[in-house]
């Protein structure tokens, strides 16, 4: 089963919800505005492809955050800690979508790669 994660009225996860919907393919929805981001499966995924692939600092809800808030965010361990609760505290700076499949891990939407995974 395919879980897709991400903000309904975002524009590039609508893009990839057409995209799989042209295609037929099925999956579950996770929408961070009402189910909010699981620090321990963030953890999981910074694990597997880096929170600094997860983190969305170029989004205009990171931007507008607090310095203090976006302070620490480096490649020590307090730095991924920081990140993840960043993002578990504002589920909008985390990059979108993010799609579970077959125990992999896409990170935003990439026309090329979601082909490749999934067919």
């Amino acid at each position: 089963m395919i879980t897709f994660y991400g903000i309904p009225n975002c524009d590039t996860v609508k893009k990839a919800r057409d995209w799989l919907a042209a295609r037929g393919v099925e999956y579950v929805f996770h929408d961070y505005k009402k189910v909010g981001a699981d620090p321990a499966v963030l953890a999981g995924w910074a694990e597997i492809v880096g929170w600094e692939k997860l983190l969305n600092r170029a989004g205009t809800t990171f931007r507008k955050l607090p310095e203090e808030e976006r302070e620490g965010l480096d490649g020590s361990p307090n730095g991924n800690e920081r990140a993840i609760a960043l993002m578990a505290a504002y589920p909008s700076c985390i990059k979108r979508p993010v799609v579970e499949v077959d125990g992999r891990l896409l990170v935003g939407f990439k026309v090329e790669e979601w082909a490749r995974a999934l067919g």
